[in-house]
């Protein structure tokens, strides 16, 4: 107690002193911010946008959609205590469950977690809590904070010294994410239900959303068969998915005062702006099918062992394993001479870093008629050898791709045979097939007399947990009946 009553002295005589004190109007506090002012924070987000966009796979390019939450983001922001900043809303082209802002008003949401949703007041709950993040100044705060998401670990990241491997495993790479504290988070979701009373919605969808999104997790975490926290999806990680959230999101929920009683849903609205939206992956970066990557517009496909997942971003496949293995999926150029001892030299050494161990036993070979080399590396790390086997594959004349097996020393043995099958997968697809890669929509229907979960859930474009994914999806609860003219969403196979 002295202790806070000196730190508050402290700053008074700061603030009396400095006379650079504020009084926020969103949290009512005093606020010293002789370092950043509102200029600058906005000169950050402009700078951080472009770097940020292309980390997520760019904005979603449906204009409709994109149009839509703009909107429903404009909103939320003039219902807030800084209605003149320019907010910038952008739906990112992203299957990663998130949502985050950046100093300035800069405000993003992926279409993975717009998809989760099934009203409009649940998207106001999202945008107004990032709103909040921005008027309460968290995201200022936190700028320098970033977030590594690494899902093998910083250990083989720093027994390398390579920045590259840290950038290739990492799920999204290293973002601008920030981490709040959990007051902050308890204080954005309050000033979120603020915003999204004050324009009229229903103040319980953050309640809603916040335990869509627990189970949501839950669910992602069963279908991996693993506990990890690098397994939780980014929106989790940075904002921490507890029962006190959603408690106190009801709590928030109580005290909110709307017009007619519980505000609005806009709930047939939101279907009709989401329905054929892209689900999961986009087809220009690749289609993940089970343990299989195609890709129809560059012409390949691969398969990876069981027990690896795979994940995709716009510059690299990742497929981590049990017991820290992983297999890591890129592409360079073919080197000027043509040598494919070469390339695997040169990915060697973009990935390795300032790590001295070296690439030994190059040898040539053929995968599936295409020419191909490979090489073996060792690297000691404070908790053991890690190995490195790295395969490059010569698909034409200036582009190759290459994959990076790694697996600590003492399982080399146990998934050597396994990481080979998976080079000798990679394949040139035919034209047909290459045509005939399919991604993964959004579809509303309408629930007709006869219809159940299990029965809608059979129409869900996956192999496993379709009833699940379906409940999951429409914020359903088991054994839940299904009223004859409910809209609700389901996640079919569309042409790409």
């Amino acid at each position: 107690m002295i202790g806070n009553l000196k730190s508050a002295a402290s700053a008074a005589v700061l603030c009396l002193t400095l006379a650079s004190c504020t009084t926020n109007p969103a949290t009512g506090r005093k606020e010293f911010t002789p370092f950043m002012t509102p200029a600058q924070e906005q000169q950050i987000g402009l700078q951080e946008h472009p770097k940020l966009l292309k980390q997520f796979g760019g904005a979603y390019d449906r204009s409709d959609v994109a149009a839509y939450v703009a909107t429903v983001g404009g909103r939320m922001s003039s219902n807030s205590e800084l209605a003149d900043l320019n907010f910038t809303f952008t739906l990112l082209n992203s299957k990663i469950v998130n949502a985050f802002a950046l100093p300035g008003g800069y405000v993003y949401i992926s279409r993975a977690l717009l998809a989760l949703m099934n009203d409009e007041a649940e998207l106001a709950s999202v945008l107004g809590h990032e709103v909040g993040h921005v008027t309460a100044r968290h995201s200022a705060n936190k700028y320098n904070k970033s977030i590594f998401a690494g899902i093998l670990g910083a250990g083989v990241a720093i027994a390398t010294g390579s920045g590259e491997l840290g950038n290739l495993v990492s799920q999204g790479g290293q973002a601008w994410l920030l981490s709040y504290s959990r007051s902050q988070e308890f204080e954005s979701d309050a000033l979120g239900v603020r915003y999204m009373t004050r324009a009229g919605y229903d103040p319980y969808g953050s309640a809603r959303m916040l335990n869509s999104l627990g189970r949501q997790t839950s669910l992602d975490l069963r279908i991996l068969g693993r506990e990890e926290a690098s397994r939780v999806p980014a929106w989790a990680r940075t904002h921490p998915l507890t029962e006190d959230r959603v408690s106190r999101a009801l709590q928030n929920a109580e005290k909110a005062i709307v017009p007619n009683k519980r505000g609005s849903l806009k709930r047939d609205k939101f279907l009709n702006a989401i329905d054929g939206m892209l689900y999961d992956d986009d087809p220009e970066q690749g289609v993940i099918k089970g343990r299989e990557f195609w890709h129809g517009k560059l012409g390949f496909m691969f398969r990876v062992p069981d027990g690896f997942a795979l994940q995709n971003s716009a510059e690299s496949v990742l497929a981590s394993g049990p017991d820290g293995t992983a297999i890591l999926f890129s592409s360079q150029a073919i080197p000027g001479n043509n040598n494919m001892r070469t390339y695997v030299q040169q990915a060697w050494n973009k990935l390795k870093g300032q790590n001295p161990a070296t690439l030994n036993n190059i040898s040539l070979t053929t995968i599936n008629g295409l020419k191909a080399a490979y090489g073996d590396a060792r690297i000691q790390s404070n908790s053991g050898p890690i190995d490195f086997r790295v395969v490059g594959i010569q698909f034409s004349e200036r582009v190759g791709y290459h994959f990076i097996f790694v697996s600590p020393g003492n399982q080399t043995a146990r998934f050597e045979n396994g990481f080979d099958v998976t080079a000798g997968s990679f394949r040139k697809l035919s034209e047909a097939e290459a045509q005939d890669v399919l991604t993964r929509r959004v579809k509303v229907v309408t629930v007709q007399r006869g219809d159940t979960a299990d029965s809608l859930a059979g129409f869900m474009a996956y192999d496993d947990y379709k009833l699940d994914r379906f409940l999951v999806l429409n914020g359903l609860q088991s054994g839940q009946a299904l009223q004859p003219g409910r809209r609700v969403k389901l996640v079919v196979y569309a042409k790409s």
